[in-house]
């Protein structure tokens, strides 16, 4: 790391200490204390070292600063785990399987965050490949696709590494983690590990003939979370899902599942016009589905409507600490009927404010 380098760094380093230790209520002495203790780290070894306390509230402020999540008001009740020591991948994939556990804690899901070793002057750190922990399968056939089409690439990788699904369109992919200059290892998620929910409609006896399901708990894991200066590129987190997020978007997009002509379809409405507004009629009963079918298995789940309202609470609480509200309208709006929330009536500023999450591409380049 050259000095323009560890200048940059510890630029960003003074400014996130100051933000955190002002909010976490230190004195001026213990900023001033800390921040020449990062100076003379980053003299010495080209980067620096967070605390727990540090990372856990840094990890929080990311998350309170994520413009395109709606599910921002519950920020500070994340469980942060320190998984920074870790650096064999089967210890790294122990951690990550404690991980699924926890979070899903039978179905009442707590927002958790694992962190691990970040890249350095002298390490690669730790990288988890796949999007999500748990994620779907996707097959390209001389049939049509089986399986989530937005795995496929995934998929691909996985198999040319050995891995050998089922075939199905639910199966559950491998872990693939990667430490320091090692190649990439695959891990299997034991089986029923993974909480799973069946499909059903309280109306359309049907629906549940379809053999649909999805997976309890959403944990991002492909993004990479900076905090003062620190790139943190295994970083798993995980909320628990909005309804929509599964009934609108995985399940009725064209490009996903795709189900919504096989919902009409049971619910006897005709698809020969767009004017019978069949996809709108099917995508609400879909969400009905899934909002039913994870109640009925006791797995916590939000629709849109309070999501909405979780947000605007959180919008007034912001505003009384006196931080600037940051957000993408674009995402905020929920995909079913985004006009019945005051989300849609508003504009938000786009901001990108740290801590904060970001896509590789956005930090590394394409392709990386």
């Amino acid at each position: 790391m050259d000095m323009t380098e560890q200048g940059i760094l510890l630029q960003e380093a003074e400014d996130y200490i100051q933000i955190c230790y002002t909010e976490l209520g230190k004195t001026e002495q213990d900023i001033r204390d800390r921040l020449a203790a990062i100076r003379k780290e980053i003299d010495v070894t080209g980067t620096y070292e967070h605390t727990f306390e540090e990372l856990e509230h840094g990890a929080k402020m990311a998350w309170r600063n994520s413009n395109r999540c709606i599910g921002r008001l519950f920020w500070d009740s994340m469980i942060v785990k320190d998984q920074r020591h870790l650096e064999h991948p089967d210890d790294i994939y122990t951690a990550l399987l404690n991980h699924i556990d926890s979070a899903t804690n039978g179905g009442k899901i707590i927002p958790t965050l694992s962190v691990f070793k970040p890249p350095g002057p002298e390490n690669k750190g730790v990288r988890i490949w796949n999007h999500q922990l748990v994620r779907y399968a996707g097959y390209e056939t001389e049939n049509g696709i089986i399986g989530d089409p937005a795995s496929i690439a995934f998929t691909s990788l996985c198999r040319d590494m050995g891995w050998r699904g089922e075939g199905t369109n639910f199966d559950v992919l491998p872990l693939v983690i990667q430490s320091e200059d090692q190649e990439p290892l695959l891990f299997p998620i034991p089986d029923g590990l993974a909480l799973e929910v069946p499909l059903t409609h309280p109306d359309y006896p049907a629906f549940g003939h379809l053999g649909l399901r999805w997976y309890a708990v959403p944990i991002i894991s492909d993004m990479v979370m900076v905090i003062g200066g620190i790139h943190y590129t295994a970083a798993p987190f995980n909320g628990w899902y909005m309804a929509t997020e599964i009934g609108a978007r995985n399940f009725a997009d064209e490009n996903r599942y795709n189900v919504l002509p096989q919902v009409a379809e049971l619910m006897g409405l005709s698809t020969a016009s767009e004017t019978t507004l069949w996809r709108d009629r099917a995508l609400v009963e879909m969400n009905v589905a899934v909002l039913h079918s994870y109640k009925q298995a006791g797995v916590s789940m939000v629709d849109h409507h309070t999501a909405a309202a979780q947000f605007e609470l959180f919008e007034q609480r912001e505003a009384k600490c006196g931080r600037p509200l940051t957000g993408y309208w674009n995402w905020l709006i929920p995909p079913v009927s985004p006009a019945t929330t005051h989300i849609f009536h508003q504009s938000y500023d786009n901001k990108i404010v740290y801590p904060n999450f970001f896509k590789r591409s956005e930090v590394y380049g394409p392709g990386i």
